[in-house]
């Protein structure tokens, strides 16, 4: 079992479950297909599975590592964005609706997608490589959107908390009226959802 799933932290695990998305991070494996390597490069993206005819067998030599996501919300909560080769609308949604909830960083529509990743890299990790949290109040945080709650991940959705786990989510919670959290999606992401974009969630439980 390959440890190429990626969870709410940015995790990589090991797990049957499959995932709706792949993603990039550059090369992270070895000959043998053993995880060397958390990233190689700023630009951390989220593809589609299947593209045109093209076919890849999983942890090539010499290859970037693939990774795969539950979901949109899941892989936006690691820190990936859509990929501009093979999901361009999306990738150019992201970018305007990220121009649009981050005004403060005094960008337009010529800032190309390195700069953004350099945003988002600041805020995917720490200066240990560790998953950058915050805290923020549950009352403003849009839909798709991850929380971290005595270890565990939860997906804001509406009024309700959904539980994440690598088959799909598992209990859902009442949603508090009030009160703060710690926030896994990276903030600028965040401002994206609040600006307009809407990830892609997997079946919830009612």
């Amino acid at each position: 079992m390959l440890q190429n799933r990626v969870d709410p932290f940015g995790s990589l695990i090991r797990t049957p479950a499959r995932g709706a998305w792949t993603g990039n991070r550059g090369i992270l494996h070895d000959e043998s297909k053993e995880i060397k390597h958390f990233f190689k490069l700023k630009a951390w993206i989220t593809c589609v599975l299947q593209y045109k005819d093209k076919r890849r067998q999983v942890m090539s030599p010499n290859t970037w590592t693939e990774l795969f996501f539950l979901d949109e919300a899941t892989a936006f909560s690691a820190g990936h964005r859509p990929c501009f080769f093979c999901r361009h609308a999306a990738a150019m949604h992201f970018k305007q609706a990220w121009l649009a909830g981050n005004p403060q960083h005094g960008f337009n529509e010529k800032t190309s997608i390195q700069e953004i990743d350099n945003i988002l890299h600041q805020e995917r990790l720490t200066k240990t490589k560790q998953k950058q949290t915050y805290t923020d109040g549950i009352d403003t945080l849009p839909t798709g959107t991850f929380i971290s709650m005595d270890g565990e991940a939860y997906l804001v959705k509406d009024a309700r908390l959904q539980l994440w786990s690598p088959f799909g989510y598992v209990r859902a919670l009442e949603r508090p009226l009030s009160g703060a959290v710690t926030v896994l999606t990276p903030s600028s992401i965040v401002n994206a959802f609040r600006a307009g974009y809407i990830p892609q969630i997997d079946k919830i439980v009612i």
